[in-house]
């Protein structure tokens, strides 16, 4: 599984400054371009990790398509690789070594940290692994560099049966955990989850986990049968508008225990909310861009009682959890994975990602 080491030996021992890699760097809004960019400089408490896999997440799509980052950034965090340097004073980690990588880790100390709020953390908020530019990730790269708060908190070894594509998901499935605790989804409830791509149906399997009930609902067919292949008691196609009827038929009349929206467009939050029981509760996954607006009848909350929920980003709190249940494989993510794309191909693969069709569901990056 380390078999780019060998072969990156001969790059790494140029001259620091001449080292070079290539990424997929966004130029502005709509624009990723592949460009050959210096390889990182690693610093004492680092790693440099060689990137083998890189999942393309539904923020990515949204940071390049909206434009509302600053060019230039390397975008990807859903990062898969083989250590080839570390810095001084690393222990942990050593060439060779294969592992996952979160791009954000809290301090675990702070207000917010203390009031389990990892995210709001401002060592959180600071991105920790990059390729060149302003941190973002970087894993649209050949290379990335590790900071040490997360090259000390926030690496997961990947054990020897466990393909760096499998391992890209510890960093998705822990971002679903969260948004399954943080909508209390509990045993004998009924959940609504809109949306079956890959986020959507690992909302559904966690759901499931835990014990609803789940109805899901999502445009494309062949998202709809693998939704049922994976435990939805029912996949409704959302043009045919059945989808409150099957839901209240499921209730007695009363609505969704919660509902999961998964998919970011603003006017699915009212049908959320029509969705939800009275007290119900609605958990924004998709609606995480300082863009975006939202719209919907102030008595859903006001007079109804039920609750609007953010989810954002992973929990330090599931980093095992989350890890166990992909390399365990307790979940079918081989499956999920429709199209595996080189770094050179990567504008065919952000628009593929963008505007899913027929069977295509997670795309990866193998840089």
């Amino acid at each position: 599984m380390s078999h780019a080491v060998p072969h990156l030996a001969n790059d790494l021992a140029r001259p620091l400054g001449t080292r070079q890699m290539h990424a997929a760097v966004y130029r502005g809004k709509g624009r990723v371009v592949v460009e050959t960019v210096p390889v990182p400089e690693i610093f004492p408490g680092e790693v440099l990790l060689r990137v083998a896999a890189c999942g393309i997440c539904g923020t990515d799509i949204k940071k390049i398509q909206l434009g509302f980052i600053q060019p230039p950034q390397i975008l990807g965090h859903e990062i898969a690789g083989t250590v080839v340097e570390v810095g001084s004073g690393v222990t942990r980690w050593k060439p060779g070594d294969r592992a996952i990588s979160f791009h954000h880790v809290p301090c675990g100390d702070c207000f917010y940290c203390q009031r389990n709020l990892h995210s709001q953390c401002p060592t959180y908020k600071k991105v920790g692994v990059t390729a060149g530019f302003q941190p973002n990730g970087g894993g649209f790269a050949e290379f990335v560099r590790i900071m040490p708060w997360i090259a000390e908190r926030g690496m997961v070894a990947i054990p020897p049966d466990v393909s760096f594509e499998e391992a890209t998901f510890v960093e998705p499935v822990n971002t679903c955990l969260k948004a399954i605790e943080k909508a209390r989804v509990a045993p004998g409830e009924t959940a609504v989850v809109i949306g079956q791509g890959p986020i959507g149906l690992l909302l559904l399997m966690l759901a499931r986990e835990v014990g609803a009930t789940v109805v899901t609902s999502d445009p494309l067919p062949a998202r709809r049968e693998r939704s049922l292949r994976y435990g939805a008691a029912e996949s409704c196609d959302p043009a045919a508008g059945k989808l409150l009827d099957s839901v209240k038929a499921r209730t007695q009349g009363r609505g969704a225990d919660v509902v999961l929206l998964a998919v970011p467009h603003p006017q699915l939050v009212q049908e959320a909310l029509t969705l939800a029981r009275p007290g119900g509760r609605v958990l924004l996954f998709a609606q995480n861009d300082p863009v975006t607006k939202i719209e919907f009848q102030a008595a859903a909350v006001g007079v109804e009682e039920k609750e609007i929920l953010g989810s954002y980003s992973a929990s330090v709190e599931l980093q095992e959890q989350s890890a166990r249940l992909v390399f365990e494989r307790r979940l079918p993510l081989r499956e999920f994975i429709s199209h595996r794309f080189a770094l050179e191909q990567m504008e065919q693969a952000l628009a593929l990602a963008a505007r899913p069709a027929g069977d295509s569901l997670k795309v990866v990056i193998l840089p």
